[in-house]
């Protein structure tokens, strides 16, 4: 229900305008083409944002301005894979500067006792390195292809007024502080459906389909990983810190990383070893597959129809997320 509301409230016109804007702000000072600083500043602070607005929110905007400026414009089918790769890595380690933003860390963060300041210190500031680093390897790779593309403003699409951008910004700060009570961010939803039609000469078609998809999918998800627990606890039980990271990172393509910390949170006596190792090796395997991240299937959802056949091969995702999902392990690992 929390990604649903989300989803639709960050899909919206004035909060992508407005993410849009702080972007090239940000890209104006970047020494690149105007191609190459939006692509960059797109993976690199979309991501760090999701630590604030929530992962399944930044893959929402990412998506959005990925497929608006790149994905639709033709570019190369190695292009479109390599970002997708370094975007689901991103995003799932992203959220890691807070305790509410990405799943995983959500599951376990009240339990064990984690707060801002320790986030920040233990995975935070590694995860700033992985998405910088991501995303100028990725950046590099492509800079002549990126340098040459052009994008024009889209004229005729108004400009939401401040006011209506305020109260957008009300709704999605609404949804994120009462994200536990869910009769509280449905009621907002709710009204901010209602203030979308009362000015929807300043609104794009709401994303209430992708939405649900997405919610449903993770809705069964939930409902199906908690029938693993019978198998995932006693393999994780019987591993030490280093082969519960690597087999973390592993679970987590074929089992929801959220899922899989829950299951860990359930153990006790838990040493703070096995607390860093699981959750560092959830986010480090989020974006090898769709079911790894629970934001995942916002950004297929998003980007799908932009692939060949309107499909994105799994495979295809798998070797383009390895090389920074690797970067990810050298920082959890090493650092």
């Amino acid at each position: 229900m929390f990604v649903f509301a989300i989803m639709v409230i960050a899909g919206s016109r004035p909060i992508l305008q407005f993410v849009m804007f702080c972007v090239k702000i940000i890209a104006r000072i970047t020494p690149w083409s105007d191609g190459r600083a939006f692509y960059f500043v797109t993976l690199l602070f979309v991501p760090l944002l999701g630590s604030f607005i929530t992962e399944p929110a930044a893959m929402t905007l990412a998506g959005l301005m990925l497929l608006e400026r790149y994905y639709s414009k033709g570019i190369t089918t190695r292009l479109k894979y390599v970002t997708l790769g370094v975007l689901l890595v991103n995003i799932s380690i992203g959220g890691t500067l807070t305790t509410f933003a990405a799943p995983p860390v959500l599951m376990v963060a009240s339990k064990w006792g984690w707060d801002f300041a320790f986030m920040f210190s233990t995975f935070g500031w590694k995860a700033m390195l992985v998405v910088l680093v991501n995303t100028l390897v990725a950046t590099f790779l492509f800079r002549r292809e990126l340098s040459g593309m052009q994008y024009e403003e889209k004229t005729q699409e108004a400009r939401a007024p401040l006011p209506v951008l305020l109260m957008h910004l009300f709704f999605l700060v609404g949804v994120v502080v009462f994200a536990h009570h869910p009769e509280v961010f449905m009621g907002l939803l709710l009204f901010f459906i209602g203030f979308a039609h009362a000015y929807e000469r300043y609104q794009d078609r709401l994303i209430l389909r992708e939405g649900l998809m997405v919610a449903f999918f993770l809705a069964g998800l939930v409902v199906l990983g908690g029938q693993q627990k019978w198998w995932l606890q006693p393999m994780l039980v019987e591993m030490d810190s280093t082969t519960l990271f690597y087999g973390a990172t592993i679970l987590t393509a074929f089992t929801d990383n959220a899922a899989l910390t829950f299951l860990g949170s359930l153990l006790e006596g838990t040493s703070a070893e096995f607390q860093y190792s699981l959750v560092a090796g959830a986010v480090t395997g989020g974006g090898l597959t769709v079911i790894a991240n629970a934001p995942n299937p916002a950004g297929f959802a998003i980007l799908k129809e932009s692939f060949e056949d309107d499909a994105i091969h799994p495979l295809g995702l798998l070797i383009a997320a390895l090389p920074p999902t690797f970067v990810a392990i050298l920082a959890f690992q090493l650092l």
